[in-house]
C-alpha cells in the first residue's frame, strides 16, 4: 500500500462501510476522507499495487486557477453553499459516510437489493478492497498535484465537520468520487438489470462531493475517470474475478429490497 508522508499521516483520518467485525483496525492513509475521525476501516489489503496503475499520468494535471474550467470550479463552489440546510445538503453528508454504512445503503435502495456486510458479505468485502485500492491508486496523484480543497482559506460551510487534515490532504482526484463510482461499476457486473439506478448513485456520490463543499467539480471527474481505469485493471486480477464469481451468485439470491430506504 502507498503510505503517506508523515507530516500528512498525523493528520489524515479514514472512513468507509462497516466492516468485518474481527478486523484489526490501522492507521488512516490519505484518501481516507472522513466526518467521523475516530472511525478506522479494516487492515485489508486490497487487489492492486502502487505499481499497476500511474494514476497521475493518466489524468494529467487540475486546470489552473485562472483557466475557463479553474474558474467555473471555484463558481461552482460559490453556488452550491446555497444548498446548507436542504435535503440534498443532507444527502452529500450521507455520501460522505463510506465506513459506516450510509454511502452504500444509497445504492441499495437506488436498486432495491439489500446489498450490506450482513446480507451479502462477499460482496462488501469486494467493495471494501477496492476502497483500499482507490487509495493505492489515487494518493500517488493526489500528492503529485497537491490541489487545494475549496474550502480551505474561508469559512464557508461545508457538510461535514472541518479537520485539520482537510488543509493537507489534497483535493485532486477526489477519492470519495473514485470510491462512489468504482462501487457503481462492480455493482453493475453483479447485478447488470440495476444498471442505470446504481450508475446514478455512483454518479451522484461524486456530485455530493461538490455540494459538500469537499471538491471542485474536476476533482470528481478525474475521480470517476481513474476509477473507471482501477476497474478495468481489477479485472485482470485472479483474486478480484474469483470474488466476483462468489458475489454474483450472493446478490443473485437476494430477493427482498433493502429497509430504511426513503426515510
Amino acid at each position: 500500500m502507498t503510505r503517506l508522508p508523515p507530516a500528512l499521516a498525523a493528520l489524515a483520518f479514514a472512513a468507509g462501510l462497516a466492516a468485518c467485525a474481527a478486523a484489526p483496525a490501522h492507521a488512516p492513509t490519505t484518501l481516507a476522507e472522513s466526518s467521523s475521525p475516530s472511525f478506522v476501516p479494516p487492515e485489508i489489503d486490497g487487489y492492486l499495487t502502487a505499481a499497476d496503475l500511474d494514476g497521475a499520468a493518466l489524468i494529467g494535471p487540475p486546470p489552473a486557477p485562472d483557466s475557463p474550467r479553474g474558474r467555473a470550479d471555484a463558481q461552482r463552489f460559490e453556488e452550491t453553499r446555497s444548498l446548507e440546510g436542504t435535503a440534498r445538503w443532507a444527502k452529500a453528508a450521507a455520501d460522505a459516510d463510506l465506513w459506516g454504512g450510509k454511502a452504500l445503503k444509497g445504492y441499495a435502495c437506488a436498486a432495491g437489493l439489500d446489498i450490506s456486510p450482513q446480507t451479502t458479505p462477499v460482496t462488501a468485502h469486494i467493495l471494501e478492497r477496492a476502497e483500499q485500492d482507490v487509495r493505492t491508486i489515487g494518493t500517488p496523484a493526489k500528492d503529485h498535484y497537491a490541489r487545494l480543497r475549496p474550502l480551505i482559506g474561508n469559512d464557508k460551510p461545508v457538510c461535514v465537520p472541518r479537520a485539520p487534515w482537510m488543509e493537507t490532504n489534497a483535493s485532486y482526484p477526489s477519492g470519495h468520487s473514485m470510491t462512489g463510482w468504482a462501487w457503481a461499476l462492480i455493482l453493475v457486473e453483479l447485478a447488470p438489470d440495476k444498471a442505470g439506478p446504481l450508475l446514478e448513485a455512483g454518479k451522484e456520490m461524486g456530485e455530493s462531493r461538490v455540494i459538500c463543499g469537499m471538491h471542485y467539480p474536476s476533482d470528481v471527474e478525474a475521480g470517476r475517470d481513474l476509477a473507471a481505469a482501477m476497474v478495468a485493471r481489477m479485472r485482470a486480477n485472479p483474486e478480484f474475478r474469483a470474488d466476483m464469481e462468489k458475489a454474483r451468485r450472493e446478490v443473485a439470491r437476494l430477493s427482498a429490497p433493502p429497509s430504511g430506504c426513503g426515510l
